[in-house]
């Protein structure tokens, strides 16, 4: 089964924001040009989809991604090395961060998402 949006009906979506050093944003974001082919490997094995990262000048981090089992996905990319080796050299563009950033970020709860009211309320696009 998928919903409206053709996502698979298990479909978790995680939203989440982090806090780049100020004097860091320019660094970071240079960085994430052009990420290592084997990281983006092991995000996409990890069961992330649509893995997305917006960044406010002040720094204020806000990342989304999709997966269908959130805790084998962290699990996954606990256990890579690749992971690891970049999470371990990107843990100094954080400010406020114990441990690596993907398991120190602060989740954001969903309250709203449109194809899920509009099949709720049975209304469709025609």
């Amino acid at each position: 089964m998928t919903t409206p949006a053709g996502q698979p009906a298990s479909t978790e979506r995680v939203c989440f924001e982090l806090r780049v050093r100020p004097e860091l944003l320019d660094e970071y974001v240079a960085r994430h040009r052009s990420v290592p082919p084997a990281m983006l490997r092991e995000i996409a094995a990890s069961g992330r989809r649509n893995y997305t990262i917006f960044l406010r000048p002040d720094g204020l981090l806000v990342g989304y991604f999709e997966t269908d089992d959130l805790a084998a996905s962290e699990d996954y990319l606990a256990r890579s090395p690749v992971a690891t080796a970049w999470e371990r050299d990107s843990a100094r563009f954080f400010a406020d961060l114990e441990g690596r950033p993907d398991q120190g970020l602060t989740k954001l709860r969903q309250v709203f998402q449109l194809e899920e009211q509009l099949e709720s309320e049975g209304v469709h696009d025609d």
